[in-house]
């Protein structure tokens, strides 16, 4: 069984472990909503896919998201689902759009063992897009930081509507 599998059955990590001692970050995960990835396919571009069901990560600085200052909500690029808010965006000089909090109930997590060493790794709940990782690093008043790919988000501007979500 692959790591996106074992996602994919609906199993999220509670609690992983980062230099020994369990992270804060809420996990949740939407019960019977997720589908097979196939379904996702030809809803988002091949960067997308490449980055949400394929957990590849995009180049540093490459995302216009990344120098984004506006007012509004970040969604699921896929599913479109509210994932984080304008508000606690925040520059980390990553080079990939970060933020210090998540929206409720909106991401699921997993220990990630790759490349020899312990990272959080989080998902949208509803669609189990990959979205990038959280680290423990992040400023006040989480201390977290969700370094998320761009090419997994959608912005939409503070006042405009929201798309529906799709699935």
């Amino acid at each position: 069984m692959n790591r996106r599998n074992l996602l994919l059955g609906g199993v999220v990590a509670l609690l992983a472990t980062r230099f020994g001692h369990a992270t804060t970050v809420a996990t949740h995960q939407v019960k019977g909503f997720i589908k097979d990835p196939v379904f996702w396919r030809k809803k988002v571009s091949d960067d997308a896919w490449d980055v949400l069901f394929e957990e590849n990560t995009e180049s540093r600085f490459s995302s216009q998201l990344n120098y984004e200052k506006s007012s509004g909500t970040y969604l699921c690029a896929a599913c479109f689902q509210p994932l984080f808010k304008s508000m606690a965006k925040f520059d980390s000089g990553t080079g990939w759009p970060s933020f210090f909090q998540a929206l409720p109930k909106s991401i699921g997590q997993r220990e990630d063992r790759r490349f020899f060493m312990t990272r959080v790794e989080y998902h949208c709940s509803r669609c189990g897009g990959h979205q990038g990782h959280v680290f423990e690093d992040g400023p006040k008043p989480t201390g977290l930081r969700y370094c998320n790919n761009g090419l997994a988000l959608r912005f939409i501007e503070q006042g405009k509507p929201l798309p529906a979500l799709r699935g």
